[in-house]
């Protein structure tokens, strides 16, 4: 599994994928600038900024890498080449998941480098009025390259089951939207303002939904980053054990899908 793992990681970085990244990285230069138009909270809109674009690039990444990765290999027939070998096709499977949220993590971590130094230079030119706590920062980057990590399982598995690209990436899509306010959601439908005017059978079919998608709430750290508010431990710990069931159940059902697969 070793080696599909440095195949895959191989295989981004020939596509050049980084050079898109890098694009990218030129507008956390106009960060300071950006924020600077807040004539009273410059530093919190610049993390603000800075958590939003990297929330956009590892949402692409994971999207696009998660959704084409399976998909490619069986259009070009890497595939079958690979799965001759004596490999199993979970180890290949899994080795292809671990190898895109490798990636996720390294342009993760350089994507918090930079915006570090974007907010140490929004915080040098105009102070913020509360300290900065550089610890629930980095949590919030932690836990949105969690999130993502989570959503190219989403896509590795639409892709087992799919001939097409069109499903994985906007099933994936679908459900990134869908997790993000299915905990809302919830809450709503079982407010006391709502309780009467709402069928038992409604109530019912919204709770499955509920429990099979993936509730992303958990992950955003935003607001703890940017107003220093600390997190709840016992929050972090239960998201991070939902990250790890989650992603291994759904790893399970796609490795289970690919071995039922018939390979033309």
């Amino acid at each position: 599994m070793l080696n599909v793992i440095l195949v895959t990681l191989k295989g981004v970085f020939r596509d050049r994928v980084f050079l898109g990244i890098a694009v990218l990285l030129v507008l956390f230069l106009f960060i300071p600038s950006a924020a600077s138009l807040s004539m009273r909270q410059v530093t919190e809109l610049s993390i603000t900024l800075s958590l939003s674009l990297i929330s956009f690039i590892l949402l692409l990444l994971a999207v696009f890498l998660g959704a084409t990765s399976i998909w490619r290999d069986m259009e070009r027939r890497y595939t079958y080449s690979v799965l001759s070998l004596p490999v199993n096709r979970s180890f290949y499977l899994f080795g292809r998941f671990w190898g895109l949220a490798l990636f996720l993590i390294l342009t993760s971590t350089v994507l918090g480098a930079v915006t570090c130094l974007v907010i140490k230079v929004a915080s040098g030119i105009y102070p913020p009025d509360r300290p900065i706590m550089w610890g629930y920062l980095a949590l919030a980057i932690i836990f949105a390259t969690l999130k993502y990590i989570l959503l190219i399982a989403v896509a590795i598995t639409l892709s087992t089951v799919s001939t097409s690209f069109f499903l994985p990436i906007f099933g994936t899509i679908c459900i990134f939207i869908a997790g993000g306010i299915t905990q809302q959601v919830y809450e709503y439908l079982n407010s006391s303002a709502v309780q009467a005017t709402i069928s038992p059978f409604f109530k019912m079919a919204a709770t499955v939904v509920y429990y099979l998608l993936p509730n992303l709430t958990g992950f955003d750290l935003k607001v703890n980053a940017i107003y220093s508010i600390a997190p709840d431990p016992r929050g972090l710990y239960l998201t991070f054990a939902y990250f790890l069931a989650y992603t291994s159940i759904l790893l399970g059902c796609a490795a289970l899908a690919f071995s039922r697969r018939e390979l033309k």
